[in-house]
């Protein structure tokens, strides 16, 4: 089942959480691609939910969806934004569906009547599921990041995992990072080490000795500080990389490879011979983020989650990467649409203040009046706009119930009983169905009306695009609304399903059914939202 050729890289973290093991592990792989190696990313997630689907947004953020439908933890869109891969199903693995795995497989008799245990049983698992993505793949080097912290109960398999595999396929075949903190004592005026010789030692506690360490760090690391670390972690101080915090994340492939020289330390460790890596395109994309500051575009993001920021992390980079490539930088205005619902003044406000408004995803009816409220606002000011998912949900019923002048036009997931359903469930399904994996999950084709915003947006009259939603456009009132002025800019090929709409008599006021944030890439932004922000700076 194993690539011979392929080679791993475990990326763990220690002394705590949040540093940006996934941030790290995606400007690797960026860093390897830009060598000319295929690059798969792998998200070992210790949790025992079977995916990140039925999580809430305060809890984990956003749900990140690839192409093949799988509900997966957001670290996988840094790992595409960077490496520019599209991931599969084989790109994130969670405690639940190994578990799941194997007590069906002691249920059906497939273990013979052994006793299950976590070694051998659960580690095994583990370890052929990287090796299937591995096999899958095909790619040169396969990144591995072990979610959590070491030391943490539940990620124990997974090291042991790592361990068991590197002992079986060979060390010039596997190799270890691990991403620590360097706290500042503001009283003593320096760098503490010891939490990182401790986050080590806990590493070797298990089996594992780390090949490069990297060192998170909001001050300058010095030159004793890596010497000691050097010392107590039994590494060469070459492989003991500052990691500090930088203007922006897209900077991080750059500190690696061009002050640290990272791949070189790889490619020895691993055994690989040495390519020159081409950075030029992340370092211009840099330049051009550090200029211009001074250009600010402000735009409303109108979300009901806007007290976790990472719930839109792939809207907020998609922003970011359509305003570099206009020369501007993203000014976020956060907008509460519970907020706006209960008519506060002072959010209402913030939308005359702004160049262009972005109504995201969510489900609920928590704060769909104050989003449908924004739709309002930005069709009546012709101030560009831009909904996605359910943000074309409630563009749908703003519009409808202006042109039936009807307040009661809704979705049957806000209110069942309706009279006018313009938003409905998914044919075939019903409200009450289980909650995890059956939405309209993954990539999905569409045609485009060559009149249409989209088409000159796209280039193109057929597009893929991902999806993760339950409710849909009713067709019913397709014919009454496209005479009033809303035009359907985008079908399904087999025209049943509404994937855009757009106003005729408005400068830009775009909104899909899909998710085209997941598609955006910091070196090539979306279409849309490239357009969106062309149309803001009108």
């Amino acid at each position: 089942m194993i690539v011979e050729r392929t080679k791993f890289i475990f990326i763990t973290g220690g002394v705590c959480s949040g540093l940006g093991k996934g941030i790290a592990s995606a400007s690797i792989g960026a860093i390897l691609r830009s060598a000319g190696f295929s690059v798969f990313s792998l998200k070992l997630d210790p949790y025992l939910n079977i995916d990140p689907g039925t999580m809430s947004p305060y809890q984990h953020g956003e749900v990140y969806v690839t192409d093949d439908g799988t509900e997966t933890d957001l670290d996988l869109g840094h790992y595409e934004r960077f490496i520019d891969v599209s991931l599969t199903r084989l790109s994130n693995l969670t405690t639940g569906r190994i578990y799941e795995k194997v007590l069906k497989g002691e249920r059906s008799g497939a273990y013979l009547g052994k006793t299950i245990q976590i070694i051998p049983h659960i580690t095994n698992e583990i370890k052929d599921y990287i090796k299937l993505a591995a096999s899958e793949s095909q790619a040169d080097f396969v990144l591995i990041e072990i979610g959590g912290t070491v030391g943490d109960i539940e990620g124990e398999p997974y090291l042991e995992a790592a361990r068991q595999f590197k002992q079986e396929i060979g060390s010039e075949n596997v190799l270890f990072i691990h991403l620590t903190l360097l706290p500042f004592l503001r009283t003593s005026g320096e760098l503490k080490t010891k939490p990182t010789q401790m986050s080590v030692r806990e590493l070797y506690r298990r089996g594992i000795q780390p090949d490069i360490i990297l060192v998170r760090s909001d001050k300058p690391v010095t030159k004793e500080a890596i010497q000691k670390i050097a010392l107590f972690a039994d590494v060469c101080e070459s492989a003991v990389i500052p990691a500090p915090t930088v203007r922006t994340i897209y900077e991080v492939p750059i500190n690696f490879e061009k002050k640290y020289n990272i791949s070189k330390i790889i490619f020895e460790k691993l055994q690989v011979a040495s390519r020159k890596t081409r950075l030029e395109d992340w370092e211009n994309l840099v330049k051009k983020i550090v200029t211009n500051h001074k250009k600010k575009m402000p735009i409303a993001l109108v979300g009901k989650y806007n007290e976790n920021h990472d719930a839109y992390i792939s809207v907020i980079e998609a922003l970011k990467s359509a305003c570099y490539f206009h020369n501007v930088s993203l000014e976020l205005v956060w907008v509460n649409a519970s907020k706006l619902e209960k008519n506060d003044q002072s959010e209402y406000k913030k939308l005359a203040k702004v160049a262009g408004i972005v109504v995201p995803g969510g489900f609920g009816h928590r704060g769909v009046e104050g989003k449908i409220m924004a739709a309002k606002y930005a069709r009546e000011h012709k101030k560009p706009y831009l909904g996605l998912c359910l943000g074309m949900q409630v563009a749908t019923i703003e519009f409808a119930r202006h042109a039936l002048n009807t307040q009661d036009a809704n979705s049957t997931e806000f209110n069942p009983k309706t009279a006018n359903p313009v938003i409905h469930i998914l044919p075939g399904h019903t409200a009450e169905e289980e909650k995890g994996g059956t939405l309209r999950l993954g990539s999905y084709p569409c045609i485009l009306g060559k009149d249409s915003l989209s088409h000159k947006a796209y280039q193109k009259s057929r597009i893929d695009e991902r999806h993760r939603h339950r409710y849909e456009f009713n067709m019913n009132y397709r014919e009454r609304l496209e005479k009033a002025g809303l035009r359907i800019a985008g079908l399904s090929p087999d025209k049943r399903l509404v994937e855009i709409i757009e106003l005729k008599d408005h400068p830009f006021f775009v909104a899909s059914q899909f998710h085209p944030e997941f598609k955006s890439r910091p070196l090539r932004p979306h279409p849309l939202f490239r357009d969106f922000i062309k149309a803001s700076l009108k």
